[in-house]
């Protein structure tokens, strides 16, 4: 089984991007796990999934973004077909309301298999939920692209996105410590490999 493992930079005010130092962690860790950093652009992401999955093939596709006032792990359960966020990507592009791919549906469910993502991170003690969606910012972009990139090639493939939080502070912030998130992942990537 291969995995396919991606995280983001840094953008906006947000110095450190927690899903980035995971997959650092787990850099070389696991045979099976392909691991990828994202550049927060629309155009610039979507070119490095789409070529990530051509040349892996990946089994499995688990991609990973801060949503830092969140305080558990989010588990993305549907991808939306637009990009709708004021804030500019990291190329300085802000997106109002276009969509992804123009002829595509309003929206793509999640293909891993959430409720069992979340019994074994509650399992563990981490905080998890079942999120909606996954925003309309680049996060959800690159969610979208991968899972219409799978309907595409008809391949039936565990596919979707999960938000972590940022790391703990003093501050009163919400957040886990990175060994926390670290746990976290490596239990959702346990849980795809069960799955097969």
């Amino acid at each position: 089984m291969r995995i396919l493992l991606t995280s983001f930079t840094t953008f906006g005010d947000h110095q450190v991007n927690p899903s980035r130092l995971v997959v650092e962690a787990l850099d070389g860790r696991h045979a099976d796990v392909i691991t990828a950093v994202l550049p927060v652009e629309y155009s610039g992401a979507e070119a490095r999934i789409r070529a990530l999955i051509a040349q892996h093939e990946p089994d499995a596709i688990l991609m990973l973004g801060l949503a830092a006032r969140r305080g558990a792990i989010n588990l993305e359960r549907f991808a939306l077909n637009i990009d709708d966020a004021p804030l500019p990507d990291n190329a300085g592009v802000t997106a109002a309301g276009r969509p992804i791919v123009a002829d595509g549906p309003p929206a793509y469910t999640s293909t891993l298999p959430l409720p069992s993502l979340l019994d074994a991170l509650q399992a563990k003690g981490i905080p998890a939920v079942i999120s909606n969606h996954a925003g309309t910012y680049v996060c959800n972009h690159v969610f979208y692209v991968a899972r219409h990139l799978i309907e595409q090639t008809r391949r039936q493939i565990p596919c979707g996105f999960v938000h972590v939080p940022q790391i703990a502070s003093e501050d009163d912030q919400p957040g886990l410590p990175l060994a926390a998130l670290i746990e976290a992942v490596e239990c959702c990537l346990d849980t795809l490999r069960s799955q097969k």
